[in-house]
C-alpha cells in the first residue's frame, strides 16, 4: 500500500491525514509535541463570516469530518461579535482528544514527540524523513504542515521573546522547514516593508480568575465586551497581529472576550497591571501564552511556494497546507488546504492528474488568490482569511459569500465536486 508521511499535526495535518486514508493509503503523521492541533488548541472560532461558506463547501465535497466534530463540541453557535456574524466557538479543552480518537479510529499512525530534522533525497524527490533520534521514516509522498513559526529564535529576533505559548519550543525543540531541507525556496511574510512575520493574536485568560458577573455572562452568551478608558487604547497593536480580520477599531477600544472554555481575549498584549485595574479583572492572569502581556509567537517566517494543487515548487512528491502554504489565517483555512493536499497526494501516487479546485468555489478561489499574492512583495504584507479583511471583501465582491445552503450545494454540484474527497 502507498505510504503518505505527514509532518505536523495541526488542523491542516489532521485534515490531510483523513482525506489520504479515506483514499486507501497508509498514513503516518509525525507530531513533535504530545498533542495534535497546534494553534487550534487555543483558537476555537469557526463559521464566522465567509468561513461558513467554506465550511459548507468542504462538507459537500466530502471533507466534513473535522468541521462536524467542531460543531458537535461548540459551546456557542450562531453568535455575533464586532465585525463577525454567525460564529461558532468550539471547546478548546475537549477538541484535541476527540480529534485524536477520530484519527486513530480511522487507522492513522500518529507518532507523538517525534521531531523531523532533515530529509533523505533521491535526486529531486524525498524518500524519507530523518528524526531527531536518528530514525529514518521512509515514504512515497510527503505533506508538510509544520506551520510557519520556525525555531524559537524567530520569536527572539522578530518578536518580543518567547512568551511561553502553546507551541512549547523549549520543551519539544525547534521546527525545521522540510521544503527548504529538500531544496525548495521558502518566503517570509511581512508586517511592513522592513519588519518580518506577524505576532499570533491568540490569547487566553484563565476564566476562573475573572469576576463572577463576567464569567456568568461569558458562559451564557459567549461574548463579553468591555469599553476601555482612553489611556488604555493602543491602536498600534492592531497592525502587529496575524489576524487582520480583527484589526478594526472596536478591538482596540474594547476588551472583547469569547467563551472557548478559557476566556479568549481578542485584544492582546495588555499589561497585567492595566487589566487588574478594570472591574472584574482584579485577579486576572494569562492562561496561554503565560507571558501574554508581552506578545505571542511569530508566524509566517517560512512559507513554501506551491501550485494550486498544493504541490511544492520543484519537489514532485512534496505537498503542503495550512500556514506552510501561504499567509492563511485560521482553522477553516488550514482544514480546507489540508484536505486538498491529502487528496492530491494520493492522486499523485497513482499517476492521476491532481485536482485544482475551480475559482467558482470560495475554497478554490482563496487557494489560487493566495498563491498569486504570496509571489509579490505587497501580497506578503497581507494575511488571508474567509473571516474578514481583504479576502472576505473579495468574497463578497465575487458573490462567493453566502449562508444559503442550497446556493452552496448548487455551486459545488455544477462543478462536479459532490463528495470529491471521498474517493
Amino acid at each position: 500500500m502507498a505510504k503518505v508521511i505527514i509532518i505536523g499535526g495541526g488542523w491542516a495535518g489532521c485534515a490531510a491525514a483523513i482525506t489520504a486514508i479515506k483514499n486507501k493509503a497508509e498514513v503516518v503523521l509525525i507530531e513533535k509535541t504530545d498533542m495534535l492541533l497546534g494553534c487550534g488548541l487555543v483558537g476555537g472560532i469557526m463559521r464566522n463570516n465567509g468561513r461558513f461558506t467554506a465550511t459548507e463547501e468542504a462538507i459537500i465535497m466530502g471533507a466534513g469530518e473535522l468541521f462536524e466534530l467542531a460543531d458537535s463540541l461548540s459551546r456557542h453557535k450562531n453568535i455575533d461579535f464586532p465585525g463577525h456574524s454567525h460564529a461558532s466557538l468550539y471547546d478548546v479543552l475537549k477538541i484535541e482528544p476527540t480529534v485524536r480518537n477520530l484519527l486513530v479510529k480511522k487507522g492513522v499512525n500518529i507518532l507523538f514527540e517525534t521531531r523531523a530534522v532533515d530529509v533523505e533525497m533521491d535526486k529531486n524527490k524525498i524518500t524519507g524523513i530523518l528524526i531527531s533520534d536518528d530514525r529514518l521514516i521512509k515514504g512515497d509522498v510527503f505533506i508538510e504542515t509544520t506551520g510557519s513559526s520556525g525555531p524559537m529564535g524567530n520569536c527572539l529576533k522578530y518578536g518580543n521573546g518567547c512568551a511561553m505559548c502553546i507551541q512549547r519550543c523549549p520543551a519539544y525543540g525547534p521546527r525545521v522547514s522540510i521544503s527548504e531541507k529538500a531544496g525548495g525556496k521558502d518566503v517570509i511574510g511581512k508586517r511592513s516593508s522592513d519588519s518580518f512575520g506577524a505576532m499570533s493574536g491568540s490569547c487566553k485568560l484563565n476564566k476562573d480568575s475573572l469576576g463572577e458577573e463576567i464569567r456568568n455572562k461569558l458562559n451564557k452568551e459567549g461574548v463579553v465586551i468591555i469599553p476601555l478608558d482612553k489611556k488604555n487604547i493602543n491602536k498600534q497593536k492592531l497592525s502587529m497581529k496575524v489576524c487582520q480580520q480583527y484589526a478594526i477599531n472596536e478591538y482596540a477600544e474594547n476588551l472583547i472576550l469569547l467563551d472557548t472554555g478559557h476566556a479568549k481575549l481578542m485584544t492582546s498584549y495588555h499589561s497585567l497591571a492595566a487589566l487588574r485595574n478594570i472591574k472584574g479583572f482584579e485577579n486576572v492572569r494569562y492562561e496561554d501564552p503565560y507571558a501574554g502581556s508581552k506578545g505571542n509567537s511569530i508566524r509566517y517566517m517560512s512559507m513554501a511556494l506551491r501550485d494550486n494543487t498544493m504541490k511544492v515548487d520543484g519537489i514532485p512528491n512534496l505537498f503542503c497546507a495550512g500556514e506552510k502554504s501561504g499567509p492563511f489565517v485560521g482553522h477553516t483555512e488550514a482544514i480546507v488546504t489540508g484536505s486538498l493536499a491529502g487528496y492530491n497526494s494520493i492522486r499523485y501516487l497513482y499517476g492521476e492528474k491532481t485536482l485544482e479546485l475551480p475559482r467558482t468555489t470560495a475554497i478554490g478561489d482563496i487557494i489560487a488568490y493566495v498563491n498569486e499574492q504570496m509571489r509579490t512583495d505587497s501580497g506578503l504584507c497581507n494575511r488571508y482569511t474567509f473571516a474578514g479583511a481583504l479576502y472576505f471583501e473579495r468574497m463578497k465582491k465575487l458573490n462567493l459569500y453566502t449562508t444559503n445552503l442550497d446556493v452552496i450545494k448548487d455551486r459545488v454540484y455544477k462543478e462536479g465536486l459532490i463528495d470529491v474527497f471521498m474517493c
